[in-house]
């Protein structure tokens, strides 16, 4: 919570003026029932009809300035918790834009979300109400007991007994409901993860006719996640009726010890109604003080969260030890693990690529393909070993330079809610339309963008889920292009295109760029007319054209032959 709350800093003022405004709300709370006891005593016992005008004046100024006092605090308070918290939102975002791809895939994309979403909105609401009650309530309650001392000493007694009661069952109660206020978020988060895959799968779930199995499991989440919250409900439920049976014994108590004293003209009526209010006061800011609790421990769990994200170090780049290479591309001795101590994903890789070739990349599900192109795009450093870029260590190239050199069109692209224009232009400046197009027709994307109202202003829905996955990979295929890169990526860009589709844009990018490309696949087919393949098996590489590898390498020679039957012979 200590490093949230460093971003006060600038706001001092606002966390100054609301619990002060409040303190002073308090304190016509507590004049209050002294002037509604004056008020009985004078006015309505009395028979003075100036005081009960003179005593009902007072009362409407009071509210009146208690009204100014309490809607204050609530502006200070609200600006305070809003302020901190978009500084907190901001620094945040900023430390994940700062944050290597490795750190980001540890973390991972929900668990960001959630720590800029809903636990932001758990730190913000703990500001506003810890401005708004800490002081007050403490304020009240120690100022009742002092004012029903004041009213009458020995009536006050009753306050001596029932104040630490009050205290002790709300501390009680909230002291075991607030764990289990825990185990209850951690079950919801299952039903939720549950209902997501259900949702999410549900053709699959359809498709294999499991939807008993998953009707079942939901069941015993849900169950379970049901007898947890009533649990901790029937805890949390007590609180009132614990609170008002001790109350209500002290009233009575209270009436019983004020009636004697009245009877033998010690105090007046007026003072039993006094103390009275003092000890709904009482009652109801020891309730505050339960609901204060439990926000801030919410607060402090999310701030917690937060803080963790804040305080990771950006990775730190290795020392260069050979800046410059005699090769275009050159990978040297480079191995690289995702996690420190786990299997090398790429174990000991080297191989050059002369300006202008093209390159496959093949290998199984998990071979490391997609983790040798984030290598070559900077977005991973090397465990070990060197990659060159035009000669130059990556290392030394700035993020700017090497987004010129390489371009990238992912398997699954990301589109955002914006325009196709501005997706297809995200981070170029001052591209004409013809630019643009051009692309499209080299990707064969140019006519579905038409058949789309608004053509090239169409805007893509979110994930740009109004366009299929083929009409996606072939948006992302046409970005990469518009940027005329020194080295063009295809990340198994082909993989939802149909064979026909597949050939008449790989022959189109073939004449309308010189960039070096490296073409990841799955099919041996996308990749057989490449100048090098480069086959990727249990973290190694191995390089060669395609009749080199048939004849050199088993592994490569079945992935091929399988998917080419016809030369099984």
């Amino acid at each position: 919570m200590k490093t949230v709350l460093k971003f006060s800093k600038g706001s001092r003022a606002l966390y100054i003026l609301a619990p002060l405004f409040k303190m002073l709300e308090a304190a016509l709370e507590l004049i209050v029932p002294l002037i509604v006891a004056e008020l009985i005593d004078k006015g309505i016992i009395g028979g003075d009809r100036s005081s009960v005008t003179e005593l009902c004046a007072r009362l409407v100024i009071i509210a009146a300035a208690g009204l100014i006092f309490a809607v204050s605090a609530q502006y200070f308070a609200a600006k305070a918790a809003v302020t901190t918290v978009s500084k907190v939102k901001q620094s945040l975002f900023d430390k994940t834009q700062s944050l290597s791809f490795s750190q980001l895939d540890e973390i991972g994309g929900p668990t960001l979300i959630t720590r800029l979403t809903a636990d932001m909105d758990s730190v913000q609401n703990g500001i506003n109400l810890t401005l708004r009650l800490l002081l007050r309530s403490p304020i009240v309650v120690i100022g009742a007991c002092i004012m029903a001392y004041r009213v009458d000493g020995k009536s006050s007694l009753v306050f001596a007994v029932c104040v630490p009661l009050l205290c002790l069952a709300v501390f009680l109660i909230m002291f075991f409901s607030i764990p289990l206020y825990s185990k209850v978020r951690y079950r919801l988060d299952k039903l939720l993860v549950s209902v997501r895959e259900s949702v999410t799968g549900a053709r699959v779930i359809r498709a294999f006719n499991i939807e008993n199995d998953i009707e079942d499991e939901f069941k015993d989440i849900n169950r379970s996640l049901t007898s947890m919250q009533l649990f901790v409900g029937k805890i949390s439920a007590l609180m009132n009726p614990v609170t008002g049976v001790i109350v209500n014994i002290a009233i009575a108590a209270l009436i019983y010890v004020g009636a004697i004293r009245v009877g033998s003209g010690y105090i007046t009526a007026g003072a039993v109604v006094a103390l009275y209010n003092y000890m709904s006061q009482i009652l109801v800011e020891l309730l505050k003080s339960a609901n204060l609790i439990v926000t801030v421990s919410k607060a402090a769990a999310s701030a917690g969260r937060i803080e963790e994200i804040l305080k990771i170090e950006p990775e730190k780049e290795r020392e260069i030890e050979n800046p410059e290479s005699d090769n275009y591309i050159e990978f040297r001795n480079v191995t690289f693990a995702y996690n420190e101590g786990s299997e090398p994903v790429l174990d000991n890789v080297s191989f050059t690529v002369n300006k202008g070739e093209k390159i496959g990349i093949i290998g199984s599900t998990g071979s490391g393909k997609t983790t040798l192109i984030g290598l070559l795009a900077g977005y991973y450093q090397p465990e070990s070993g060197e990659i060159f870029i035009e000669n130059k260590n990556v290392l030394s190239l700035g993020k700017e330079e090497l987004s010129k050199l390489v371009s990238v069109a992912e398997q699954k692209p990301s589109l955002f809610s914006l325009s196709v224009k501005e997706n297809l232009t995200i981070g170029l400046e001052n591209v004409s339309d013809e630019r643009i197009i051009d692309s499209l027709k080299c990707a064969e994307a140019l006519d579905f963008v038409n058949e789309k109202e608004g053509g090239l202003n169409c805007v893509c829905e979110q994930g740009g889920r109004n366009f299929s996955g083929g009409q996606r990979q072939r948006l992302s295929i046409a970005r990469a292009l518009l940027r005329n890169p020194e080295i063009l990526v295809l990340d198994d860009s082909f993989s939802a295109l149909d064979y026909l589709t597949e050939a008449s844009v790989r022959a189109e990018i073939k004449k309308k760029t010189n960039s070096a490309l490296f073409i990841v696949s799955q099919r041996t087919g996308s990749i057989l007319g490449c100048d090098k393949i480069i086959f990727l098996e249990s973290g190694k590489a191995f390089v060669g054209t395609h009749s080199e590898l048939l004849k050199s390498n088993e592994s490569y020679r079945q992935i091929h032959l399988t998917q080419f039957e016809e030369e099984a012979g």
